[in-house]
């Protein structure tokens, strides 16, 4: 017997539905993108939802092109170009409903931060290490030595002269994680799972 297959239309929301559906939050977090020609360029967030985000950024990319980016305290966002505005450009974000309930999560905490005037988020602060030397394994496998400027349960700013693309593998000590942006001298770190604030330092020291 054979079994029929029907396909079932995917509906895509225009933007401003989008708008409606998703409730947006102003918030300013810098980061960078990626587009499809594998160019890296800075950008700033102006409101972002969970399916979707404003960005002023640099370079604007073709509505329709896929984007890569990584935002500070955010992390990874992939969807495409929706739309083009003065210095920057709109963008869908596509995940799970997992991830987009955990975008929402944060979204909320950023909006009640900036209607109670909070702080920079402290859940997990950043400190500089005891002793701030380590080891830096690249995706080519070569180890170096480098040097911890801060750290925190989620990621680790590095100080190295070795170039290293943004969204690469490398683990710090043995604390493994992917780089999400460039910093003079060096680069920022997300590491691939929340730390034990135990055995942090011990991971990413030198002798790991």
């Amino acid at each position: 017997m054979a079994i029929v297959q029907t396909k079932r239309a995917v509906r895509v929301l225009p933007l401003s539905q989008e708008r409606r559906k998703h409730q947006r939050v102003k918030v300013a977090l810098t980061g960078r993108y990626m587009l499809q020609n594998r160019q890296e360029y800075s950008c700033q967030t102006l409101n972002m939802s969970p399916g979707g985000v404003a960005l002023m950024a640099e370079m604007q990319p073709p509505v329709g092109e896929l984007v890569v980016a990584y935002i500070d305290h955010i992390g990874r966002l992939e969807g495409r170009c929706v739309r083009l505005f003065a210095n920057g450009f709109a963008m869908t974000v596509a995940g799970t409903i997992r991830r987009r309930d955990k975008l929402a999560s944060q979204l909320t905490w950023f909006a009640n931060r900036n209607a109670l005037g909070l702080p920079e988020d402290r859940r997990h602060e950043r400190y500089a290490l005891r002793d701030p030397r380590s080891t830096l394994t690249l995706p080519t496998g070569v180890t170096i030595p480098c040097r911890v400027m801060d750290v925190s349960l989620s990621g680790a700013a590095v100080a190295t002269e070795v170039a290293v693309p943004i969204g690469s593998p490398v683990t710090l000590g043995r604390t493994q994680g992917r780089v999400v942006r460039h910093l003079e001298g060096g680069f920022a770190m997300e590491f691939s799972r929340i730390q034990n604030p135990d055995s942090l330092e011990q991971n990413l020291g030198n002798e790991g």
